[in-house]
């Protein structure tokens, strides 16, 4: 692998000393420490894959949620069977990431019994990358899908007032001899926290990711911010956020429709609502047929011809595995402004700062 370049600003620091860091951190704010290692895993593994707008920089409005009483740090959860293989969970107001991997545990429970397990969460939070979920079932040889409804950022199509969150979805599979396949996407051109980043970082963003609050297009990542994010495939995009809207919130019975609160702007419990599902791959053909199949699909899409200026098709997942390869040697690249942040957090707890250094790890 090349050596990585220096980008001017940033500031590296090793997945190790960055989950150590946020454990600590969380922890200071009574977060128990099974589950300060959830959310810091989650985090971490988000910078890793190179979803930098669900990592490390998140952590200090969730601790001042926590420190508002908007988030609790010590939930009960105890997930409810409502069939052998559906469960309902009450996150109780919790870190997402905690009740997200104990919905998939669940989830992932009833598949290895029955074949297929399905649960669905209410009162929840802000749960970061949806593979985070979706991983864990991989792993453990199922396929995965993971919706989540947001707080609202983008009209239905034909509307120029926000209604719709940038709902994410995850599907995932196991590929054989192949990494698995994970898609992780949003129904939005670009997530909000993608266009929070670029503020926080004085760049500018693309024309095609929002309008300002006059309805017109911007590549100024704050007037965007005071507008609306656009939906992928005009109303296509809208059409799937209504879907994760109505799999996420309706029928969980957690907020929808506008109703999720924002994590930045509302001082009130957000009630983010979730859907998990695991199944067995080979529930309708065998397992060596399963695995066989797969690989069939996999060389064959990378056996289509390029078009012109590609070098190489990727498969979903694929460019997040290597980022994230990466990354575990050279160490995780964050803005000045955002360790600068992080640094702040670690005074008001009483813990180290988060060691870091000026270029990457090793170079």
């Amino acid at each position: 692998m090349a050596t990585p370049q220096v980008k001017a600003g940033m500031i590296y620091a090793s997945a190790v000393a960055a989950d150590a860091f946020a454990r600590s951190l969380l922890e200071a704010c009574g977060v128990p420490v099974e589950d300060a290692a959830t959310v810091a895993g989650c985090l971490v593994k988000a910078d890793l894959r190179g979803v930098d707008t669900h990592g490390l920089c998140r952590l200090p409005i969730y601790l001042d949620r926590v420190r508002r009483g908007l988030i609790n740090p010590k939930p009960e959860l105890s997930p409810q069977r409502v069939t052998p293989v559906a469960a309902t969970l009450d996150g109780q107001n919790g870190f997402g990431f905690v009740i997200g991997m104990r919905a998939m545990a669940e989830a992932i429970a009833m598949a290895r019994e029955f074949g297929i397990g399905i649960v669905s969460a209410r009162r929840s939070t802000h749960f970061g990358m949806a593979a985070s979920y979706a991983l864990p079932a991989v792993e453990a040889g199922l396929m995965a899908m993971v919706f989540s409804n947001a707080s609202q950022a983008m009209p239905p199509w034909g509307g120029r007032k926000m209604l719709l969150g940038t709902n994410p979805f995850c599907m995932a599979a196991p590929a054989g001899s192949h990494p698995p396949i994970i898609l992780d996407m949003s129904p939005a051109v670009a997530a909000r926290g993608k266009i929070r980043k670029a503020e926080r970082r004085g760049e500018k963003i693309p024309l095609g990711y929002a309008l300002d609050a006059q309805g017109r297009p911007t590549t100024d990542p704050t007037a965007a911010m005071a507008g609306v994010v656009l939906p992928i495939g005009e109303h296509k995009g809208s059409g799937i956020s209504m879907f994760m809207d109505i799999f996420g919130g309706v029928i969980s019975g957690a907020n929808f429709g506008g109703d999720v609160g924002d994590q930045y702007k509302d001082n009130r419990p957000q009630d983010v609502g979730h859907f998990f599902l695991a199944m067995k791959p080979n529930l309708f053909v065998p397992e060596t047929d399963y695995r066989a199949r797969m690989e069939t699909l996999i060389e064959r899409v990378r056996a289509v011809p390029t078009a012109e200026g590609v070098s190489e098709i990727l498969l979903p997942g694929e460019p997040e595995d290597r980022t994230e390869a990466e990354r575990r040697k050279a160490g995780i690249p964050y803005a000045a402004s955002e360790v600068a942040a992080l640094q702040d957090e670690a005074k008001k707890a009483g813990i180290q700062p988060l060691v870091t250094a000026d270029r990457p790890i090793g170079s």
